[in-house]
């Protein structure tokens, strides 16, 4: 009996693709749309941080799918734990906080892309596709924005710019109506070392005291809901 055609697709290994986000209909919509792009099958999924770099590191995907708005330790943490150990490892990041501030941290982390969650399938897609074909990936605005940054290299930043990765989490933390004990236990640090960033987050914004880095942090965290 003459064996069936197989066509070149079929013969090409599928490319596994990991994903990270806590929350579980955004995670089966991105599941759904990897599913539906020929030649990607989804390998493993994770809610958190820890459980996603152990799961990495043993699968070893072709692409991982990450928010950086995760419970205990950071997205942006987690994707310089992987970029440390998988340097080739192509990340997107699919977020809900604001990509002025950032998707150029996660391009410095060693990221491959920064996408909205608002966008839809089609541009998730476009966004996979142009990260797997070994290009970078974020929106025309952000790419004009840092081309230009690029071409003035002495313009000062925002003064959110000038925050640590630390402090910006601290500073969302905060926002989200979390106490010092509860930011120390979330980024597993010291109470001393939230206050100190706490301390550096008033210096570096102009406040005065706890009470207006509460307020500011409140309405930033508002402003990208």
């Amino acid at each position: 009996m003459a064996s069936r055609p197989t066509s070149q697709d079929e013969m090409q290994p599928l490319k596994k693709v990991f994903i990270v986000d806590d929350h579980p209909v955004f995670r089966d919509g991105l599941v759904r749309i990897v599913s539906q792009i020929p030649g990607l099958v989804v390998c493993g999924e994770a809610d958190n941080a820890s459980q996603a770099f152990t799961h990495i590191s043993q699968l070893n995907p072709h692409l991982v799918l990450m928010d950086i708005g995760l419970p205990g330790k950071g997205g942006l943490e987690l994707l310089q734990d992987v970029h440390a150990i998988l340097p080739e490892l192509p990340v997107l990041v699919i977020s809900m906080h604001d990509e002025n501030i950032y998707a150029e941290r996660v391009l410095r982390a060693g990221g491959r892309g920064y996408i909205m969650k608002q966008e839809g399938p089609e541009k998730m897609t476009e966004a996979i596709a142009k990260i797997l074909d070994g290009h970078v990936y974020v929106s025309d605005q952000i790419s004009v924005t840092l081309l230009d940054a690029l071409s003035r290299p002495k313009a000062s930043a925002s003064i959110l710019g000038k925050l640590t990765d630390r402090e910006l989490e601290v500073l969302r933390l905060t926002g989200q109506g979390k106490d010092n004990r509860d930011i120390a236990a979330e980024l597993h640090i010291s109470l001393k070392t939230v206050d100190t960033h706490r301390a550096h987050l008033r210096e570096k914004l102009g406040l005065k005291n706890s009470t207006e880095l509460i307020h500011y942090a409140v309405r930033w965290v508002g402003d990208q809901v």
